[in-house]
């Protein structure tokens, strides 16, 4: 059985976080730079000229992409043969909090989405564990942008339905 400090996962989480927020993929810019060069709307092509210019930015000068760093989502392929010492998921969450303090990442999760009081550190994550043979752990961060979500309904409420109603 193979054992791995939590630590070592907290610090793999804050980096993966960090470089996440602070550059794009290589084959994701690739792509965009093939399709402004075949766009043929103007504004298209002045619009992923901007993408790429931010982009490039961001990496060159170490900051964020975009100043939605989301909610921090976490994917872990945990081996059946690994044993963690002390709590992955507390070494997952202190990761994401020393990214977003360290990296100088907004801070935007609210721990009650009716009393809507930030958590100040991006804190918890959303943590997307599967068990899987062997014994290796596999971590991806995805910083979840929270207009990735922002689709509408709407309820009309009277103010005597209160928290129930909501």
């Amino acid at each position: 059985m193979r054992e791995i400090n939590s630590f070592d996962i907290q610090k793999a989480v804050k980096q993966l976080f960090i470089e996440a927020n602070y550059f794009l993929s290589g084959d994701v810019l690739q792509s965009l730079k093939k399709y402004e060069q075949i766009e043929i709307s103007e504004i298209g092509q002045e619009m992923l000229c901007r993408i790429i210019e931010n982009a490039e930015l961001a990496a060159d000068k170490q900051i964020a992409i975009c100043q939605d760093t989301g909610m921090s989502v976490v994917f872990v392929e945990l081996g059946q043969e690994v044993h963690v010492t002390g709590s992955i998921t507390e070494a997952i969450n202190e990761g994401v909090r020393q990214a977003y303090k360290e990296g100088y990442l907004r801070k935007s999760v609210v721990g009650d989405p009716l009393n809507r009081k930030n958590t100040g550190d991006n804190t918890p994550a959303v943590i997307h564990y599967d068990i899987v043979t062997g014994e290796n752990i596999k971590i991806q961060v995805m910083p979840k942008g929270f207009g990735s979500e922002n689709m509408s309904a709407i309820k009309m409420l009277k103010p005597s339905d209160g928290v129930e109603g909501v």
